[in-house]
């Protein structure tokens, strides 16, 4: 089995648990700004000191409720201040957190709150919590739910003065890193979410080695994120606690229809995100030229800007190419780091693959992007590229203590102190995904280079196996096609059929503009699905993606469907990952349409 491993350098004492960060944060750094938080149109700092009463009176709430350790309490909001107070103060109280996506439908609530046996559940607003009370009759073990926006954190702060004086120190002092911290619901692409137990030395050990990977990240000046990314899923949550442990100002961004304002305002150094959100803000500033009628310059920055990285990597930037890439970030690369606030340097990208084009284009215009990758089971992070290790195209080595392994298959095993402790309440599904020998078994395909170098090349059991026996990883291709301007999703198809195939979709505001450009009136996109020169056009996107693999791993055929996945549509995990079971189902007579 080839292996790869880097040192650990992250030791955990007895005393290293999740509630210890809440005091840790108000010593020496007491009046340290902490957090930003947006109140009534505008941002208000929130100093470390402030929190940490905060959080603490909350928590004295939850004794006062009848939260006992180790009880599991729901936390069912958008990404904003209050999910922290709320989580960190569960820590503190000796809980364990539970988070639900705020788009979840009634049945995944009723689900999740009935598997964790939940004694209560925070939500955001009203309609969640009409939510939570339409699913209580299974959910036997519910007794409160306390509702953000009607003003109950501060309700149970002030029932929390008549809890024992000293009962949060005990229970505090009653943690240890092998204390259960949080059961997170795999969103999953198939099946029913299973509940991943992580302690707090997972998740205390994984963002330790992840600011010793990405010290640059965190160790400038008045470093600063913004969070927009669900802080239900693993990935936000932890770079969150990094931030916390290592004293970095964090604000919130609950809306994606501020997101652009927000940037702006808070103006970050380093922000993370989903690869959909950088392929968002590529087509983004492609359309925006088109608008603009600069169209052609916009072409000559992204390729300019992907040659500029790519000589980096080789040491060799010729004078004609540094002098163009000077006058194109003057024109275009300078107004698109503006828009991400000015400030952003750093970016880091997990949940799915970035692709390397996207890679070199924003490292070339100036935000260089570390691609990493993990799992849930795997308290986020396992792999990072990192500010001085950096190699386009694959997610990065090992984090300090991790191990990365490659089964014959070439599945990718994964063993470290930050893996899970089990699912909730499935011994046998832990199991099967954990080995005698400790390793995780991910479920993805990988490779590892000369330097231990990790690039994951699909999922195991998404492998297509065509009519002729080839094996095709559809991700590949599914990468390459997202990446052009027109296409919003894609789905690649073929598993035991005579040629490949694939289910596309459209960006609505890119087609506008194409419509504005070539003359067309404005209709709605499916309107114009048998279009020919549209359909000339998303042929060009499947060409290219074609030039990626092998006449036989090739897309044949293609069908635009009318209606984008969405993830209220059951199409899109909340990572924006395409759940393809659902979408093969929904699509079935478009798929054999494509093989008629």
């Amino acid at each position: 089995m080839e292996r790869a491993s880097a040192a650990a350098t992250i030791h955990l004492g007895h005393g290293d648990h999740l509630a210890s960060l809440v005091d840790r944060r108000t010593g020496p750094d007491a009046d340290a700004v902490l957090f930003r938080r947006h109140v009534a149109g505008s941002w208000r700092d929130v100093t470390a000191q402030a929190w940490r009463r905060e959080v603490e009176g909350v928590a004295r709430g939850f004794v006062a409720a009848g939260v006992q350790p180790g009880d599991r309490v729901a936390v069912m909001s958008r990404t904003r201040y209050e999910w922290t107070v709320v989580d960190f103060a569960l820590w503190t109280a000796g809980a364990v957190c539970v988070p639900v996506y705020e788009t979840s439908s009634a049945e995944q609530v009723e689900w999740i709150l009935a598997d964790s046996q939940a004694v209560g559940v925070v939500v955001e607003h009203g309609e969640h919590a009409a939510v939570v009370a339409s699913v209580r009759g299974g959910a036997p073990s519910l007794r409160d739910i306390w509702v953000i926006d009607h003003e109950d954190l501060a309700s149970l702060t002030e029932a929390g003065a008549a809890a024992p004086p000293d009962e949060l120190d005990n229970r505090r002092a009653s943690l240890s890193p092998d204390s259960l911290a949080t059961l997170i619901y795999t969103s999953g692409t198939t099946g029913r979410p299973k509940g991943v137990e992580l302690t707090h030395g997972n998740l205390l050990f994984d963002a330790r080695a992840a600011i010793d990977a990405l010290d640059a990240l965190f160790e400038v000046p008045d470093a600063s994120t913004l969070l927009f990314l669900p802080l239900a899923h693993v990935f936000a949550r932890a770079i969150q606690v990094a931030c916390v442990d290592f004293g970095i100002t964090v604000a919130h961004s609950p809306d994606v229809t501020r997101l652009a304002h927000d940037l702006q305002d808070v103006r970050p150094t380093f922000v993370l995100a989903v690869p959909r959100v950088f392929e968002k803000i590529y087509n983004g500033a492609a359309n925006k030229a088109a608008v603009e009628g600069r169209s052609r310059i916009f072409a000559a920055a992204a390729d300019t800007a992907i040659a500029f990285s790519r000589a980096r990597d080789s040491g060799r930037i010729s004078p004609v190419l540094r002098g163009r890439h000077a006058v194109l970030d003057r024109l275009v690369y300078r107004k698109l780091r503006q828009a991400m606030g000015g400030n952003v340097e750093w970016a880091v990208s997990g949940g799915a693959a970035l692709g390397a084009r996207l890679g070199h284009f924003f490292r070339g215009a100036g935000i260089t992007v570390l691609e990493g990758y993990g799992l849930t089971e795997t308290s986020a992070a396992s792999t990072v590229n990192t500010p001085t290790g950096q190699r386009i195209g694959t997610v990065g080595r090992p984090l300090p203590g991790t191990e990365i392994g490659i089964a014959a298959d070439g599945e990718v095993l994964l063993r470290g102190p930050h893996l899970m402790r089990g699912y909730w309440n499935q011994p046998a599904a832990t199991a099967e995904a954990i080995d005698a020998d400790g390793w995780l078994h991910t479920g993805d395909l990988g490779a590892l280079d000369a330097d231990g170098y990790l690039t994951i090349t699909g999922r195991k059991k998404e492998l297509l196996v065509t009519a002729g026996g080839k094996n095709v990883a559809p991700a590949a291709l599914e990468d390459r096609l997202r990446a052009h301007p027109m296409v919003s999703q894609a789905l690649v198809v073929g598993d035991g059929r005579p040629f490949v195939a694939a289910l596309i979709t459209l960006d609505d505001a890119a087609v506008a503009q194409w419509c504005e450009d070539t003359g067309r009136p404005a209709v709605a996109t499916r309107e114009l699905l048998v279009d020919p020169d549209l359909l000339a056009l998303v042929q060009e996107a499947v060409d290219d993606a074609n030039r990626s693999v092998s006449q036989a791993e090739a897309v044949r055929r293609f069908r635009l469907l009318a209606d984008d996945f969405t993830e209220e549509g059951g199409e899109l995990t909340p990572t924006m990952k395409v759940r393809r079971h659902v979408v093969e189902s929904r699509y079935a007579a478009d798929v054999e349409s494509l093989y008629a």
